[in-house]
Parts: C-alpha cells; sequence; structure tokens
C-alpha cells in the first residue's frame, strides 16, 4: 500500500467531520507528496520491529506483533502520511482526530512508540530536526497574560467535563497508590506525601501555586494549616472555593486569582502539584527564586513534577507539538537535573527527599480513560463534539503510553534548609 491507493472509507464513529469554526483546517489534510513519500518510508522503518500490527485498508500489515498484538487501523494512508510528512509532531495525533487512522486499544498501540521515541528517526535525520520542527509561536509564551490565556484554553474548559472523568478528590494530577487504594484513596496518599515534604502542620502558614480544584487546600487546612492557594484558572477558583467552603474551611483557605509572579507574604512551606510543566523554562529561574523569596528561614517546599530524561527535555525544549497546540499550550517538562539545578542556582534550599512514580500515572491515566470513554454521552451533553472526543482520548492514552515506556516520568521533592530532614 502505498500513498497514491485510495483509502476506503470508515465507519462514521471512526471518521468524524471537524466543523471548521471548531477545527479550522482539520478536514483537509495539508499537501505535499515529497514529504508524504519521506514519512511513509520512515514510518514503514520505524514499525517493522515494534510489536504492533499496522493494517491497511486492503489487508496488507505492517509489523513485528502477530494476530494478537495491539492494532493500528489506516482508514487514509494517503492522509496519514501527507499530514505526518508536514509536521510528524502535530500529524499523527490530529489524524487520529480526524479519523485517519484508530484503534480498539490506543494506549498499547503508543506504548511501544513511546519506548523507542528517541530512535524513531534515524540518527542520521535527527539533525536536521531544527529545519523542520515548528517552533512554540510567541502568542503562547508564558508572560503574565500569556500564562492566563495558556491556563484558559485546558482548565476553563468545563469544572462539569473534569468532574465527569475525575474522582471525587477532584485531582488532576498523578495518584500515588497503596494496596488496595482506590483513586480517591491515592490520590490522598499523594497530597499526604506532598505535605509532608514540606513539613506542613498545625499552625504553618502555606503557599500553594497552582490550586486546581481545592482539595490539597482543604487536606492542608484539616492538619490546622492557614493556606494561601494561587490559580490564575477563574473557573477552577470558583469550584475551588465552593468545594472549600462545603468542607468548613472557608477560614482557613483564601484561594486567590493570582499570577506565581505576583505573590506576597512569607510562609513556613510551599507546595505546588505538577504546575512547574506550565511554567515555561524561561521563567524557571523566577518560579524558584519566587519559592525562596516567599518561604521564612527554615520553610520547606514539597514539589510535584512530571519529569523526562535530562537529553530528551534538551531536545524538546524548542519543539511545537500536538500537546502544545491542543492541550497544554506554552509547556515545557522538567528533568530532575534542572529542578535541582534551578533550585540550587536560585534559591538557598537543598533537597532532602524524592521519590518517583510514573508507573502509577500510568494507571491514574488509565482510569482516567475509561472514566471518560464509560461517560462520555454526558461529556456529549455539555456541547462536545466527536472531535473532541478522539482529542481527549488520544491525549490520555498518548500520556498513559509515555508513563507506562517510561519516556515521561513522576517526582515528588522535598527541598529545605541543608539540615532539614
Amino acid at each position: 500500500m502505498t500513498t497514491s491507493s485510495v483509502d476506503r472509507a470508515a465507519g462514521p464513529a471512526e471518521r468524524p467531520v471537524p466543523n471548521e469554526n471548531h477545527w479550522p483546517g482539520l478536514a483537509t489534510p495539508p499537501h505535499s507528496a515529497f514529504r508524504a513519500r519521506i514519512a511513509e518510508s520512515l514510518f514503514r522503518r520505524a514499525v517493522r520491529p515494534l510489536d504492533v500490527r499496522v493494517t491497511f485498508p486492503d489487508g496488507t500489515t505492517l509489523g513485528a506483533g502477530g494476530p494478537e498484538a495491539p492494532e493500528m487501523r489506516l482508514k487514509r494512508p494517503a492522509a496519514f502520511f501527507h499530514r505526518l510528512g508536514v509536521d510528524a509532531k502535530i500529524g499523527f495525533g490530529e489524524a487520529y482526530m480526524a479519523g485517519d487512522w484508530t484503534s480498539d486499544a490506543l494506549a498499547d498501540v503508543l506504548t511501544p512508540f513511546a519506548e523507542r521515541m528517541a530512535t524513531l528517526v534515524p540518527p542520521v535525520l535527527q539533525r536536521f530536526r531544527r529545519f523542520v520542527d515548528r517552533r512554540q509561536p510567541s502568542t503562547e509564551e508564558n508572560t503574565l497574560e500569556g500564562s492566563r490565556q495558556n491556563i484558559h484554553r485546558h482548565y476553563d474548559l468545563s469544572n462539569e467535563l473534569f468532574g465527569t472523568f475525575l474522582d471525587e478528590s477532584m485531582m488532576y494530577s498523578s495518584a500515588l497508590f497503596g494496596p488496595d487504594d482506590d483513586m480517591t484513596a491515592a490520590q490522598h496518599r499523594k497530597i499526604d506525601s506532598v505535605l509532608d515534604y514540606a513539613g506542613v502542620r498545625d499552625g504553618s502558614a502555606v503557599l500553594e501555586i497552582g490550586t486546581g480544584w481545592g482539595e490539597l487546600a482543604i487536606r492542608a487546612a484539616s492538619r490546622g494549616a492557614q493556606v494561601t492557594s494561587l490559580t490564575i484558572s477563574e473557573e477552577q477558583r470558583a469550584l475551588a472555593t465552593d468545594r472549600i467552603a462545603r468542607a468548613g474551611f472557608a477560614d482557613k483557605v483564601d484561594v486567590q486569582l493570582c499570577d506565581y509572579r505576583e505573590a506576597t507574604g512569607l510562609y513556613d512551606a510551599v507546595v505546588s502539584v505538577e504546575m512547574i510543566e506550565a511554567v515555561g523554562s524561561q521563567y524557571w529561574p523566577t518560579f524558584f527564586s519566587t519559592i525562596g523569596q516567599r518561604l521564612r528561614p527554615g520553610g520547606r517546599l514539597g514539589l510535584q513534577a512530571i519529569t523526562m530524561d535530562h537529553d530528551r527535555m534538551l531536545a524538546a525544549s524548542q519543539s511545537y507539538t500536538w500537546i502544545h497546540k491542543y492541550i497544554f499550550p506554552g509547556g515545557i517538562i522538567p528533568s530532575t537535573q534542572a529542578v535541582e539545578r534551578g533550585m540550587h542556582e536560585n534559591t538557598q534550599l537543598r533537597m532532602h527527599g524524592v521519590r518517583e512514580f510514573g508507573l502509577d500515572y500510568a494507571h491514574t491515566l488509565r482510569l482516567w480513560r475509561e472514566r471518560f470513554t464509560q461517560r462520555w454521552s454526558e461529556v456529549a451533553d455539555l456541547g462536545f463534539d466527536e472531535v473532541f472526543r478522539r482529542m481527549w482520548e488520544f491525549y490520555l492514552a498518548y500520556s498513559e503510553a509515555g508513563f507506562r515506556s517510561g519516556y515521561l516520568k513522576v517526582h515528588q521533592f522535598g527541598f529545605g534548609a541543608n539540615d532539614a530532614r
């Protein structure tokens, strides 16, 4: 099967019709015969050793997987290879959104790709990446206004949307599972670990950078802490304030619509869970120095962050990907080295504890994706269309594959004075 072959039609569930107003340009794949031929050649080479089964409309297959291997079904190969050729880092996901390919085992298909992410493109061709990779647009830079716009595009989609697939804690970050934990217990275990790293106890003055929907602030307040929590999402602030009041802690938690760079006051502890990924690498020094400035002498930090290997972080630092375009504009995932170095160079704090639990994130994402799929009719009733469904499924499965493969990890860090214990 080549890119010139005629694509067979897929079923209606696999071939959504993108609304041009909501998804501009998605319905019509870009066209570059030269790049499409190169993309097809590279794709065939990359798939050859993978434990997957890529099937074409005429029944031919690629991949090292047998009949039981996870199947990637190409519905419109020509469109797929044109998208891949013009912009591989965006086109692969857009092709799924548009129904050019599909799978009944999406995370299982994506995991072998993630396991070989660094070698999918031959080393001899990787030197040309800077000529073909799209750069992140200046409009998505994390200035004060840019950060608000970036956060608005994801976290202000709809509180009800997130409520369909998150558990009752409304935590949108990796859980930390113990024996027999359900999701809520695992989320509370995660929160308690971060609070312990930060030394939060009765009487602590706590600054939280990134409110989410308020569960960490509630749990800190239940320890007797006084919490100032910062968010730049209006939707999150509204629901978090309501949840905190219903939990009986309105007098102990102040949720402010405030960027971390505008924070004031001194605190015994700073906590932040999976917010650093939205900061942007050029603003990491400001983020770290702000933490140092906001802590009293002897204060401590509890930080949770998605991480990737340092060399991969450097390689990806300027790329504009599908995740940036559709899910997290302006984001970049740090390495553990970047976190440790940033804290060392911009604060007087030193690391006194670290924990890695990437497979727990894979499990978290799988449970979210299952709930999202099971409750799709409720999501659709909120006004989200079939293209959104496929986008969100791809996002959750793509992320799960990253953690399953080890390409992505998640760490908790504890920082304090040199003598902190």
